[in-house]
């Protein structure tokens, strides 16, 4: 493996955001995941998108810095369920199969997110 960050390695900046633009509607148009974006303003989810898009540049070691709430704040009380996460992880690798993105950095970004679960899901 090469010295680059995964963030090099993904495509920097210009790649994460299309992911993040290929991801965001497929969660929004799934059925059990469109509630966590019902009544929302068309503002207040492009502020989302953005914090998404910087989490995951942060995330991947890429120049980003992340301005956002920690996930444990930002997901407290949305009653985000073992179902929901694997619904969206379902997604993710949907949006991870669209993009080509090779085996070892998938399993580095798979990696990352999981990390993130503890804080997100309510148990």
């Amino acid at each position: 493996m090469s010295g680059k960050t995964l963030y090099d390695r993904l495509g920097g900046y210009d790649a994460v955001s299309a992911v993040a633009n290929d991801l965001l509607p497929r969660l929004q148009g799934d059925s059990q995941l469109a509630r966590f974006w019902n009544h929302r303003g068309e503002d207040g989810i492009a502020r989302e998108k953005q914090l998404l898009i910087d989490f995951l540049c942060f995330g991947a070691g890429g120049p980003v810095y992340y301005t956002g709430r920690d996930m444990k704040i930002s997901h407290k009380g949305m009653r985000i369920s073992e179902s929901d996460w694997s619904a969206f992880l379902g997604h993710l690798g949907a949006t991870l199969d669209a993009f080509q993105v090779p085996q070892g950095e998938r399993n580095e970004v798979v990696a990352f997110i999981q990390s993130t679960k503890p804080d997100i899901v309510e148990t």
